[in-house]
């Protein structure tokens, strides 16, 4: 194995609040795998919105929906690194008995450790994750891509996003002629829903800001609703939708469904407190479905996708890991189509 440095850059966060949080550090230790772990030099990291509502404390509890805590209902644990999409290199092991991953090309499932088939440790939460040169995982959660087509910064644009959209659309039953609505959609969760479902020959209806129109259109929606240009009122009924946003829309959007329609959601960006009608649930017996990430086999479905090329994330743009500030603060103005990706190798 090559020698490796004791210490690398890294972006720690060390409490719950703003971005002055974060501290870039070049001294941090390089962690060391131990058996049934390797170490991956991280090549390209993908910025969610997962990191800044963990960062925040955004999530809530039931009890205190303004409580500050992660996703658990519980404050994080500090000092944390955070970033859940990985993409790297394996450059050592914690076995000799595991030397044929050294120099395999990877990506690392996001849930650090399942229960029950979910997710309930999450990279960069529970765990240290991939804002950083290196990562340490346990080989279940790596999966080879060596052989896949798409660059590094593609494959950093997957774990979390195509793998949520994955299990959005399998719990959500899209079905192939089926016309199917996706909030949301030039985000990373909206617009790998939007190229998942095209996949299956769905038709898709796409609703996102104006000006990205034609960068949705392009991933494969069949028709583009612009937000507050045109009416949602007058969307043809759907047999599905695929939600990322929540808010005050929902009322309407949800009303779109037609008789047995399903209602998946997998966020509330624009906000988590909605009205709904439960006549209008029960009486045309739509369904509401929640969906909270993926389970071990629909990962390894989405890194099929990610090794046959039936996916092509489209990276908005790249920022070496020193400029995290200005990669989630562009992220919070939502100006861009497609992911924001760290590249811990520059800066």
């Amino acid at each position: 194995m090559p020698d490796l440095p004791r210490s690398m850059t890294a972006a720690v966060t060390t409490r719950h609040g703003g971005p002055e949080t974060i501290e870039i550090r070049h001294d941090w230790p390089v962690p060391g795998p131990r058996k049934g772990e390797v170490l991956i030099r991280v090549t390209a990291a993908g910025v969610n919105n997962t990191d800044l509502w963990s960062r925040q404390g955004s999530y809530g509890t039931t009890a205190d929906p303004d409580a500050v805590v992660g996703w658990q209902g519980v404050p994080l644990e500090f000092p944390r690194i955070q970033g859940g999409d990985i993409a790297g290199v394996v450059v050592a092991v914690g076995d000799t008995a595991d030397e044929q991953w050294l120099g395999r090309r990877v990506i690392v499932d996001p849930a650090a450790e399942y229960c029950d088939g979910y997710p309930s440790a999450i990279v960069g939460s529970e765990v240290d994750g991939g804002f950083a040169e290196y990562h340490v995982s346990r080989i279940p959660r790596v999966h080879d891509v060596t052989d896949s087509a798409l660059s590094d910064e593609q494959l950093a644009c997957l774990p979390i996003a195509y793998a949520t959209a994955l299990a959005m659309v399998e719990r959500a039953e899209c079905r192939a002629g089926e016309r199917v609505l996706v909030t949301g959609a030039s985000g990373g969760v909206g617009l790998a829903a939007t190229q998942i479902v095209a996949s299956r020959d769905c038709n898709v209806i796409a609703l996102t800001s104006p000006g990205k129109e034609a960068a949705v259109s392009q991933c494969g929606a069949d028709e583009v609703v612009v937000r507050g240009r045109d009416r949602l009122e007058d969307l043809p009924e759907v047999a599905a939708v695929l939600d990322v946003v929540g808010g005050d829309e929902f009322p309407t959007i949800f009303g779109r469904l037609g008789d047995g329609g399903r209602f998946a959601t997998v966020g509330a960006i624009a906000g988590p407190l909605v009205t709904l009608d439960l006549r209008r649930l029960y009486l045309r017996n739509r369904r509401l479905i929640g969906s909270t990430m993926h389970t071990p086999e629909l990962f390894a479905d989405m890194v099929e996708l990610a090794r046959t090329g039936e996916v092509d994330p489209l990276v908005a743009s790249t920022y070496p890991l020193t400029e995290i500030a200005a990669a989630q603060a562009r992220f919070e103005r939502k100006d861009f189509v497609g992911k924001l990706i760290l590249l811990p190798a520059e800066g």
